[in-house]
């Protein structure tokens, strides 16, 4: 069936509602090269101010989503997934996916890589000597199948419409269009072949989404997708005025993640992890509510399972075990370190994510080109969180870089980055909501 290209850019920016019909051969031409950048950059820009609604927003997904190849783990109702929008010191992936594992989920994982101040949770795992992100199909599929979770990069044909679109977007000014941005992560999910999905969208100055009304918005339209598309979807928003635990950095984050599987990592990044872990559970019939979910994810901890599974995952993608025991042998370490120290006694008031994730990126942990590369060693590790009282000269963090004169610096611009004031501070919520 053809259609014209001008009438549905029209439709668009008249603020009709496109049929399914006309948004896959929409999708399908413009993959084919059939529809030039110039017009479906206009369609866009159209989509942008008008919006999709709930249903032409499932069919946008599911027509990227066929544009590709597809991964299916078949029917098993213990299958999930889980997605972040991404934040800074956001190591979740790493902590949630061997604890659900350990409590008999099944977890075939495909993540992305660090652009921007948000690092990757493939360029995490990569820190640690010898893993594989990068698996033939059998291999991913037979990690599952022994470990019960793997966590490897997107095949490179895995909807082909996303990167086309997004690389449009990019250049245009339509990326943080909600309609937009939920297509692309759903898209990815469905071509991955998820069923049941937890996503993890943050809301505040270091995530994508800088408001909590703006993160709620982006997590109903997900869930409303996932519901059309006959998945089981819940979206948790979280907070991330301030980064998620207290590492930042690929190494630096990999070992504070296995401290939290040990019992012993920070609370805001272990209540994230049990919040999105007990969905989890309860989505893939394994816990009867979240409540009993947690307390079985808390269990796994304790016993140690949760850790073995993680150990179990990195020797089956060809890392060194050794890193569970003697993660401080085993991963890089940077060659300085400085510390970052309070001017004034006080609580601290604010952190600003944001500006901790641009730092992390300078020092080299991040890339602000795909083609950049990152050293897995520096970054920085936080003393002092929102709420925790401080002393002059006390400890509010610690850079790890490359050269002293770099420690040095970045030391002095995390101090800046601190909020002191001189009366208490609560602890802020981290759980802002829950979309079903």
């Amino acid at each position: 069936m053809g259609f014209s290209v001008v009438d549905l850019i029209r439709k668009k920016r008249d603020g009709q509602a496109l049929s399914a019909a006309e948004i896959g051969w929409l999708v399908e031409g413009y993959v084919a090269g059939h529809i030039p950048d110039y017009q479906m950059s206009a369609f866009l820009m159209a989509v942008y101010f008008r919006g999709l609604d709930a249903r032409e927003m499932t069919d946008l997904t599911l027509a990227m989503a066929r544009s590709g190849d597809t991964v299916s783990f078949g029917d098993d109702p213990r299958t999930v997934d889980k997605h972040s929008t991404g934040g800074v010191g956001d190591k979740t992936s790493l902590v949630v996916v061997p604890l659900v594992a350990a409590a008999g989920a099944v977890v075939p994982k495909m993540s992305g890589r660090g652009l921007g101040h948000t690092g990757g949770t493939l360029d995490k795992l990569e820190s640690i000597p010898g893993f594989r992100v990068s698996l033939e199909p059998e291999e991913f599929r037979r990690c599952v199948e022994e470990v019960g979770a793997a966590i490897v990069g997107q095949t490179g044909n895995l909807v082909p419409a996303d990167k086309l679109i997004y690389a449009l977007r990019d250049v245009t000014a339509t990326v943080d269009s909600v309609g937009l941005i939920a297509s692309s992560v759903m898209s990815k999910k469905i071509a991955g072949g998820a069923k049941r999905l937890v996503l993890d969208v943050k809301a505040g100055r270091g995530a994508f989404m800088p408001t909590a009304a703006q993160a709620e918005e982006l997590a109903r339209a997900m869930v409303d997708i996932g519901r059309q598309a006959g998945l089981g979807v819940v979206a948790v928003v979280t907070a991330m005025d301030q980064p998620l635990g207290c590492a930042v950095g690929n190494a630096l984050e990999v070992a504070e993640a296995i401290r939290c599987l040990r019992g012993h990592g920070p609370s805001d990044l272990e209540e994230v992890a049990l919040e999105l872990g007990a969905h989890l559970l309860v989505l893939a019939g394994l816990s009867p509510d979240p409540a009993a979910a947690r307390e079985r994810l808390l269990e796994l901890v304790r016993s140690g399972q949760a850790l073995e599974r993680f150990r179990r995952m990195v020797a089956a993608q060809g890392g060194d075990p050794r890193v569970v025991d003697e993660p401080g042998a085993v991963l890089p370490r940077a060659p300085a370190t400085a510390d970052a120290v309070a001017w004034a006694d006080g609580w601290v008031a604010g952190i600003d994510a944001l500006g901790v994730g641009r730092l992390a990126m300078r020092l080299g942990a991040g890339r602000e080109r795909k083609e950049d590369c990152i050293d897995p060693s520096v970054g920085v590790v936080l003393a002092a969180k929102v709420g925790d009282p401080v002393a002059a000269g006390g400890m509010l963090g610690t850079v790890h870089a490359r050269t002293d004169a770099e420690a040095r610096e970045a030391a002095r611009d995390l101090e800046s980055l601190y909020r002191i004031i001189p009366e208490p501070v609560a602890t802020p919520p981290l759980i802002l909501g829950v979309v079903r």
